[in-house]
């Protein structure tokens, strides 16, 4: 009978085991590889941190080994990148929001492989100098058309999301 106990307590052991084991494998594997666009075109700077948040969160979940992320800026998105000193002198623009915090955000997205694109549209319809304007942007950085760009990724597979 003792037996019968103690082989009874080995076998729930051993189920609990093998259940946590198949759990944590299952949570691991939970995500496939994600390649996903985030729109940003509004330039408030409550809505534009929020989406920097729901980008880190994804990133989170998922890990970043396992997506290809893009943020793609256009219009009065372009703000979120639009350095404070620079405001005044373009007036098509209602806020400047690369400011020290958000500027870490941003730092902290692009270390972890987030890509920032922005439209070459906007650049130049709002006289913005990609050199003294933005923040850490780069030539590289810089698409024709922030729509156009939208509707490329798409077609090749990436997951639309507007925060």
């Amino acid at each position: 009978m003792k037996t019968i106990k103690t082989c009874n307590l080995f076998l729930a052991c051993v189920m609990v085991a093998v259940g946590m084991l198949a759990g944590s494998a299952q949570a691991g594997d939970r995500y496939m590889f994600q390649k996903v666009v985030y729109h940003i075109n509004y330039d408030h700077p409550k809505q534009q941190e929020g989406a920097l948040r729901n980008i880190q969160n994804h990133i989170n979940a998922v890990g970043a080994d396992k997506m290809d992320i893009k943020v793609v800026l256009h219009g009065n998105g372009l703000a979120l990148l639009l350095n404070p000193d620079s405001l005044a002198k373009l007036p098509k623009f209602k806020h400047a929001n690369a400011n020290e915090s958000m500027t870490a955000r941003i730092d902290g997205l692009k270390n972890q492989g987030v890509s920032f694109q922005v439209c070459a549209n906007t650049i130049e319809g709002r006289g913005v100098n990609k050199e003294t304007d933005l923040y850490g942007v780069d030539a590289a950085d810089i698409v024709p058309s922030g729509v156009a760009e939208l509707a490329h990724l798409q077609l090749r597979g990436y997951t639309y999301i507007k925060p």
